[in-house]
């Protein structure tokens, strides 16, 4: 890798740990507790948009979806398209109700509205169980998309790679917390959008336009340029309802999207936001997902399809440019894991150690201690769970998101919408969601031949319904 290549990159870590450092003294004039975790409520609208838009666009959308293009064809980018609604139903749909509640009752977790809004500690501790479970598995994913990356670019081992990104990302959310994440959100959002034009602009460049790129793409597949892809995985009806129901629909139910309705400043920045991310998110699913197909042309004969960004990025860009575009994947990458460990670390902290010992809330010194080293205890763990990936990362990271959605989904709907909701029927919801998720997924049961979400999601709403009959009324 030339240096030519490499400075980009210095230059653009350099500068994360630069804005860490500065929300890091921001953070001493502050409660530890309201700047560590959702940044004193202080985001703008254009912050919000970035930060939504760059935590949900992940490996997975960089490096696994990508993969998934260049093996299918051109029938997964319009099925990527899909996820284009992800800010305006994440943030438009719940995003005002949660901030009033999290203002009302000075939450900054998930759980905390959970609690405040059930009044229930099983409520808080199923989802804890969830959450952990689920992001540990969504962060490996991250550390592995980082891991192909560095080491396609740079030309080390795989585990290698892995330790360089684990100390990078786990340092610099351990010394900025939230603020740092939003912050770093907005420019990575940006980065990720001007690499995804240079590379898709590239990529047609060096196939000589489009027209070619489809006449190649025919004599490749001809299955590769039709919308239902190829034999091997058809993107039928079943398929695709599944899928807009996983990366759609149930991306209200995600806690490290939701989190974000707690941290904006006004209504006027929501508005904004809403508009703001969801260009930015089309942008980068449209013109990342492309990319990956027209790279068949380029690289036709890839054995493992994760690697099609790093690769065609070396071909068909000049040294200096491919160092710039090399950030924006990066930039997907440590935006998503830094929610994502954040969000851990407030797990364990704020809703399961103080929740045992309230008193310890008054050693500020001691909770910031435990916080920042749960951050890089989890960073460790994480190292050891990249270093055997599997070949189609894209699977993975759909697999711990639907175990996310099955368990919040309608306890975050029906806690802000249904008056009458109480915490039998989420408890019920939770945990027959989930459970019904894990074996369906664990066993390969099919109902229908949709995705397990789609069912779990069934009987989720279903065990919700029964089991608010049941309890105490709201």
């Amino acid at each position: 890798m030339s240096m030519e290549m490499l400075l980009p990159l210095i230059a653009y870590l350099v500068f994360v740990f630069g804005v860490a450092y500065h929300a890091y003294r921001q953070r001493q004039k502050g409660s530890f507790l309201n700047e560590y975790y959702v940044g004193g409520r202080s985001m703008s609208g254009f912050v919000l948009a970035m930060t939504t838009a760059a935590t949900y666009v992940s490996a997975s959308s960089f490096i696994g979806g990508p993969g998934a293009a260049y093996k299918y064809g051109l029938g997964w980018v319009l099925l990527a398209m899909i996820q284009v609604p992800t800010v305006l139903l994440s943030l438009g749909v719940v995003g005002k109700k949660i901030a009033i509640l999290a203002r009302k009752t000075n939450s900054v977790t998930i759980n905390d509205l959970l609690l405040h809004r059930y009044q229930n500690k099983f409520v808080v501790w199923i989802a804890s169980f969830a959450l952990l479970l689920s992001f540990f598995a969504m962060m490996t994913v991250q550390f592995i998309g980082a891991g192909r990356l560095l080491e396609t670019v740079l030309g080390i081992s795989y585990q290698s790679a892995v330790l360089i990104f684990a100390v990078t990302v786990g340092i610099y959310t351990f010394i900025g917390g939230f603020r740092a994440v939003v912050l770093t959100d907005t420019i990575q959002g940006m980065v990720m959008v001007v690499g995804t034009l240079l590379l898709l602009g590239g990529v047609i460049y060096a196939i000589g336009g489009v027209e070619n790129a489809m006449i190649q793409l025919e004599a490749i597949n001809p299955q590769l340029t039709q919308p239902y892809g190829i034999d091997e995985r058809p993107l039928d009806f079943t398929f695709m309802t599944s899928f807009w129901v996983l990366v759609c629909f149930g991306l209200i139910g995600l806690p490290h999207l939701a989190v974000r309705s707690m941290a904006y400043k006004d209504s006027k920045a929501l508005h904004r936001a809403l508009i703001i991310g969801t260009i930015v998110v089309s942008v980068l699913m449209f013109g990342m997902h492309l990319a990956g197909v027209l790279g068949r042309v380029v690289v036709p004969d890839l054995k493992i399809g994760d690697q099609i960004i790093p690769t065609v990025m070396m071909q068909v860009l000049p040294p200096a440019v491919a160092g710039i575009f090399l950030a924006a994947p990066m930039a997907a990458i440590m935006s998503t894991i830094d929610s994502m460990l954040i969000q851990s670390s407030s797990t364990l902290i704020k809703d399961l150690y103080l929740a045992v010992r309230p008193n310890a809330i008054k050693d500020e010194k001691k909770i910031q201690k435990l916080s920042t080293m749960t951050t890089l205890t989890i960073s460790v763990l994480l190292i050891f769970a990249a270093f055997n990936p599997p070949d189609m990362l894209i699977w993975l990271n759909l697999l711990s998101l639907g175990g996310l959605e099955a368990t919040f989904l309608w306890v975050i709907i029906f806690g802000l919408f249904w008056k009458k909701a109480n915490a039998s029927g989420a408890i019920c919801s939770m945990i027959c969601g989930l459970a019904s998720y894990v074996i369906m997924t664990s066993f390969g049961i099919k109902i229908l031949s949709f995705h397990a979400i789609v069912p779990s999601l069934a009987i989720g709403l279903v065990a919700f319904i029964i089991g608010n009959q049941f309890g105490k009324k709201a």
